[in-house]
């Protein structure tokens, strides 16, 4: 399997540069639109919880800093999981009619994914340092981080492409999914201190890699994600 990736890393690269110049060009916001997503949403609960329409219990961090960096975690993981789907259903004449590496085409998901998460976090790093908070060591364990967030997003993308490959709903339906998962993962709503919805949050993979992504990007020490679990004896 090895070989055969390594084998592929050429034609990926390739596939990754056409699909992210086609994604750009022609557009007025360019590179905007990998952050668009991100910032409308952040604004909407922004909004929702000045204006008292909702009611949140306080974060550690300002509610704006921790509802635009959970926002901007989990659209690197949405993209992710919608990579390997969108991908092969795009390259379906291709893989009928030609022999090439496919793992290329996975493959150059991940680089297109890697290459929008970029851009999010210098973003994402932008944005904390005009709130005043100033990363601190902790930040060289980001990459690691968000490399770990994408093949999350990935592997777990992968399970449904055979079935996506057949069946146009699934392809429907990762929207759904995604944003159904939001709700359950720390990205706008702070940590349950009980009941099912904080079983929820704990048993969602994506929990303990938002805490700590999170926790690295703005100086608080990862070890905080005790508390959750804690909070749940």
């Amino acid at each position: 399997m090895a070989s055969d990736v390594w084998a592929a890393r050429g034609l990926a690269w390739r596939l990754a540069i056409r699909d992210i110049s086609a994604q750009y060009r022609q557009t007025l916001l360019g590179l905007g639109w990998a952050v668009l997503m991100p910032i409308i949403n952040t604004f909407l609960w922004i909004f929702l919880q000045g204006a008292r329409i909702i009611t949140l219990s306080k974060t550690e961090l300002p509610y704006p800093v921790y509802v635009f960096t959970g926002t901007m975690l989990c659209q690197i993981f949405v993209e992710a999981f919608q990579s390997p789907n969108l991908q092969v259903n795009q390259a379906k004449a291709m893989l009928a009619k030609l022999n090439f590496p496919r793992e290329s085409i996975i493959l150059s998901g991940i680089l297109q994914t890697m290459f929008n998460a970029f851009i999010k976090i210098i973003i994402l790093i932008s944005a904390l340092l005009f709130f005043g908070i100033y990363p601190d060591w902790n930040l060289f364990f980001l990459p690691v981080g968000i490399f770990s967030l994408i093949l999350t997003g990935t592997a777990s993308g992968l399970l449904l492409v055979p079935i996506g490959a057949l069946y146009k709903d699934v392809s429907r339906g990762i929207p759904l999914i995604t944003q159904l998962g939001m709700y359950i993962t720390p990205v706008v709503f702070p940590l349950p201190k009980g009941g099912w919805a904080s079983v929820l949050f704990g048993i969602n993979p994506l929990t303990p890699l938002i805490l700590t992504i999170r926790d690295w990007m703005t100086g608080f020490p990862p070890s905080q994600l005790h508390h959750f679990f804690w909070s749940t004896d």
